[in-house]
């Protein structure tokens, strides 16, 4: 398997990119394998405006990733057959690199009744209501038992709406200062601790998406201890930026929001000790007006994949806290074991970590420009990406 072990010389660089999968690694950079990110909102079919499969796989390209897992929150969102087919279609036409669709957990990720999950399971990489917690128990058991039965993951956006009263940022200090309403971390982890005593019960395979806050790593570090098939993903923002960090502007707002201080420094120890299996975006498009509209107005989200690797390298690896093996794991290797996604030798993109580039969203290839990390020098810079043998990204012709 190729990785950031291989030095540019041991590589066959005499035969074409379409027969070896390979292309010319400059003596200056590094090879890393292709990064896999399980959580992505490219917004096709329903949402095109935002974001489409073209353009949100040209980031992720653009960002290493080779293999990208789309959620579900769309329309027709994917809760059957014949509206996952309208995804597939678009997939099938537009995408420059592999492309994995969840279903849905229940239909019109209402939490009312199921999807159609024996008849989507094949076809999709895991189940989630994404953008949405499953709210009731029972549902949730039931959701639970038929993905042990059809062997898929049920992966979970831990969110208890009779906790949330009106927030939109974290509940603390800088919510207090600015008046703002603030969004509790109860209801995050205590979602959380309902879902890991029903997969006590149910034995089922159980990730949690985007976890932000100290209670979370705690319970999620506890049921590994005890030996539960559970997982759980952050996103670079939640390990680099808290609250101290806030602006008033749209740029800042995502769901979870920023957390303390303390949670963030939980989330960088739940990386180093194995309870944080991964690192996902949670790349969520959206329109500049949707984005324009402060904390208290805008849409929940904020773009990611082309960020990521150098936020990460920059700020964690750079400044010793990470090694560059681990982040490794983080990006590329613990998510696809987890859900099951080969990485080919003819999957990786070439860096170059001694460059360093000023972060400017107009430049961007997604569709979203919403990122805290506008204006910020970061160090590593993607020459080329290749999936399945193909250039899909190349710097000197972007």
């Amino acid at each position: 398997m190729m990785d950031y072990r291989i030095h540019p010389t041991d590589l066959n660089l005499n035969r074409p990119v379409a027969e070896t999968g390979v292309v010319p690694v400059p003596s200056d950079c590094v090879v890393f394998p292709g990064f896999c990110d399980v959580h992505v909102h490219f917004r096709e079919p329903g949402f095109s405006y935002k974001e489409t499969i073209a353009s949100g796989t040209a980031a992720a390209a653009r960002g290493g990733y080779t293999d990208v897992c789309t959620m579900p929150n769309l329309n027709p969102v994917p809760d059957s057959p014949e509206h996952l087919a309208v995804q597939e279609q678009l997939i099938a036409a537009q995408a420059a690199v592999r492309v994995h669709p969840y279903a849905s957990i229940t239909r019109g990720e209402k939490g009312e009744a199921l999807s159609d999950m024996e008849a989507l399971a094949s076809r999709v990489v895991a189940f989630s209501d994404d953008g949405h917690g499953v709210q009731s128990d029972a549902m949730m058991r039931e959701a639970m038992l038929e993905a042990k039965r059809l062997g898929k993951l049920i992966v979970a956006h831990c969110e208890d709406n009779s906790l949330l009263r009106g927030g939109y940022i974290h509940d603390g200090a800088y919510a207090k200062a600015h008046g703002h309403a603030g969004i509790c971390s109860e209801s995050e982890w205590g979602q959380i601790k309902r879902d890991l005593e029903l997969v006590r019960e149910t034995g089922c395979g159980y990730h949690v998406c985007h976890i932000s806050t100290k209670e979370s790593v705690e319970l999620i570090r506890r049921a590994k201890r005890e030996g539960l098939n559970v997982s759980c993903e952050t996103g670079p923002h939640y390990l680099v930026l808290d609250e101290n960090d806030l602006q008033e502007d749209g740029r800042f707002k995502m769901n979870p929001p920023l957390r303390s201080p303390a949670d963030r420094e939980a989330l960088i120890q739940g990386i180093l000790d194995g309870t944080v299996d991964m690192i996902a975006t949670d790349h969520a498009p959206h329109s500049a007006e949707e984005k324009a509209k402060g904390l208290r107005g805008s849409a929940f989200g904020i773009v990611g994949l082309e960020t990521a690797f150098p936020v990460l390298y920059t700020k964690l690896v750079r400044t010793g806290i990470l090694s560059l093996e681990k982040l490794m794991d983080l990006l590329a290797f613990h998510p696809r074991r987890r859900f099951s996604i080969p990485l080919d030798e003819k999957d990786y993109s070439i860096w170059n970590l001694n460059e360093a580039a000023v972060v400017d969203p107009a430049q961007f290839l997604t569709k979203g420009r919403a990122t805290p990390f506008a204006g910020w020098e970061l160090y590593g810079v993607c020459m080329t990406t290749v999936c399945d043998g193909r250039i899909v990204y190349d710097r000197q012709k972007k």
